[in-house]
């Protein structure tokens, strides 16, 4: 078990109103009347690996719908977007165009181009806006322990040309808020309070803190935080052994530092995962926020 690990390999919670468990594959999904689900659809070909990504979307309405992007956990060497299918039906019968996307892995594929990849994802979105009638200057971005550090990454590095890959490069790849369940934000301190960094980090760096110092902070979003940053909510448990509930604290505090938009859900003694009435509070604070920067008081 690694300490960016998603819930592929520990499925303990239910499914009831777990939202972001991600334990549904795609093949026990019951998909609503009012939505259409599509799967495999490619949006970036990096190094021949035939990125795809899940689309559900609503049937009634002609939108334009604001977007969410589910971006899945797994340390960054491990987790399928299909984990996400489930929370994806659910923003799509929220009123959402939701995509869950795959990203190339490491240790094949070292930092940044899981970064790349995710950006691409929501350049092809822009590109397809009229095709999937949803709306391109409404983006959000969400995601799970390692895919929280990859939605906060988005949301800190709008236009660094080092991160954003190949793919619609005539579109942006910025977002207008973000969600980060667990996710890290700072690893030069993530070794010694983690019980797997020293695992995951030298896979996703090439090296460990010692030998690849440069790219623990260059890959770590609390160093990208400036006052262009989008409104960002982080939800964290107090009793997280993977990544420490402090790394939600410093993000947010240094992302307030810049004026810029954030807030903090702590889970008192909820772990790396949520469970129960932690993972409803989880949940509906994460509609909530989406709800309140995505949709327009007066569409």
């Amino acid at each position: 078990m690694n300490f960016l690990r998603p819930f592929l390999f520990r499925p303990r919670w239910t499914v009831l109103a777990v939202l972001t468990s991600g334990r549904l594959m795609a093949a026990e999904l019951v998909i609503p009347e009012s939505l259409t689900f599509e799967r495999g659809i490619e949006f970036a070909n990096p190094d021949n690996q035939h990125l795809q990504l899940n689309l559900a979307r609503p049937k009634q309405g002609s939108g334009p719908f604001p977007v969410v992007v589910c971006i899945h956990g797994g340390g960054f060497r491990a987790g399928t977007r299909e984990g996400y299918d489930r929370l994806c039906l659910t923003l799509a019968e929220h009123g959402y165009v939701a995509a869950t996307v795959t990203y190339r892995l490491a240790p094949a594929y070292r930092f940044p181009a899981a970064v790349e990849d995710c950006k691409a994802s929501v350049r092809w979105l822009r590109a397809h806006a009229d095709d999937y009638h949803l709306n391109p200057k409404r983006i959000g971005v969400m995601g799970g322990s390692a895919g929280g550090h990859l939605a906060l990454f988005l949301g800190v590095t709008a236009g660094v040309e080092a991160f954003e890959g190949v793919g619609h490069r005539e579109q942006s790849s910025a977002v207008d808020c973000v969600v980060s369940f667990y996710g890290p934000s700072d690893f030069t301190q993530s070794y010694g309070k983690s019980v797997d960094a020293h695992e995951v980090l030298p896979l996703f760096f090439g090296g460990n803190l010692e030998a690849k110092r440069r790219e623990h902070i260059v890959g770590s979003p609390l160093y990208w935080v400036t006052p262009q940053a989008p409104p960002t909510l982080c939800i964290h448990g107090t009793d997280d052994k993977y990544v420490a509930h402090e790394q939600a604290v410093w993000m947010v505090d240094r992302l307030k530092a810049a004026s810029v938009e954030a807030e903090l859900l702590t889970l008192a003694g909820a772990g790396h995962g949520f469970k129960g009435d932690d993972a409803q509070k989880a949940d509906a604070a994460m509609l909530a926020f989406f709800d309140r920067h995505l949709k327009p008081v007066n569409p």
